[in-house]
């Protein structure tokens, strides 16, 4: 699955808005981010999940779900974008997206 292609997938669910994280596009839900590119942008994208579920990815589809030591401990995934499971990729993605949409949304940053 190619970025457009998620970044087509991931707006069409209720609620998502492209937006930036760390000054890379992003999707956001309840202004979360769920979606977004990350350190490896020439060959993956990010999903933001569950940590257990992380885990459980990469040991039974590590060709399409992958980690580096900058993700290890935190609720993401990187997502080959050579994978051809695009229907487990949208699955996670409305995941993401749904796990998003749960939580509080972040709290505005105040000038000190």
């Amino acid at each position: 699955m190619i970025w457009d292609a998620a970044v087509a997938h991931a707006l069409a669910l209720d609620g998502a808005e492209a937006s930036a994280s760390y000054g890379r596009p992003a999707i956001k839900a309840n202004g979360n981010t769920f979606l977004s590119v990350g350190q490896e942008a020439d060959t993956s994208f990010v999903l933001h999940l569950d940590p257990d579920l992380v885990a459980m990815l990469i040991d039974t589809h590590p060709e399409t779900f992958w980690q580096t030591s900058h993700y290890e401990g935190y609720a993401a995934v990187l997502v080959r974008y050579r994978t051809t499971d695009d229907m487990l990729v949208r699955e996670m993605i409305d995941r993401a997206h749904a796990r998003a949409s749960a939580k509080r949304p972040p709290r505005p940053r105040t000038a000190r």
